[in-house]
């Protein structure tokens, strides 16, 4: 009996260790990668790893309101594969709605107007294993370099955005 006991013990111990463990999206050599080359990043509850480069103001965005953004995004290698850093022309677009990359939708989530943030997505949040061949690889960690400029909230009617 107590020998069950603490079996039991040393399973809800090590419970915490198997929930974080299934909980990491990013492979082994890219989680090592990331740690190593940002040691300072934080991490979301779904493994969005990020660093507020620039704090900003007023209220985050909320499903269906509608975001202008620029970025610049690059392969955990470095490969750049896309940017918009135009801020007369930003891309633009409704948050929640599937628009864009899950990862985007939920950390623009987090963000103010004004901020400026480094995000490291994991390829289950970005382009999964069929990738955006051939710029995006298949399970490919993305990284961002992300500035929220403006948020509209839903209510307005924008008749140029999806």
């Amino acid at each position: 009996m107590r020998v069950l006991r603490l079996l039991a013990l040393a399973g809800v111990l090590a419970l915490p260790a198997l929930v974080r463990a299934q909980r990491e999206k990013l492979s082994p050599d890219d989680l090592d990668y990331v740690q190593r080359t940002w040691p300072q990043a934080q991490e979301t509850n779904t493994g969005i790893r990020y660093i507020i480069e620039k704090p900003g103001e007023g209220t985050s965005p909320n499903p269906g309101d509608v975001v202008s953004v620029l970025y610049v995004g690059r392969l955990l290698n470095g490969t750049k594969f896309d940017q918009n850093l135009d801020r007369a022309h930003p891309f633009t677009f409704r948050v929640g709605r599937s628009l864009v990359i899950e990862g985007w939708d939920e950390v623009l989530q987090l963000m103010k107007p004004g901020e400026k943030r480094l995000v490291i997505i994991p390829a289950e949040l970005a382009y999964g294993t069929r990738g955006r061949i051939p710029s995006i690889p298949r399970d490919a960690t993305l990284v961002f370099d992300l500035e929220l400029l403006k948020v509209a909230p839903e209510e307005l009617k924008l008749d140029h955005v999806p």
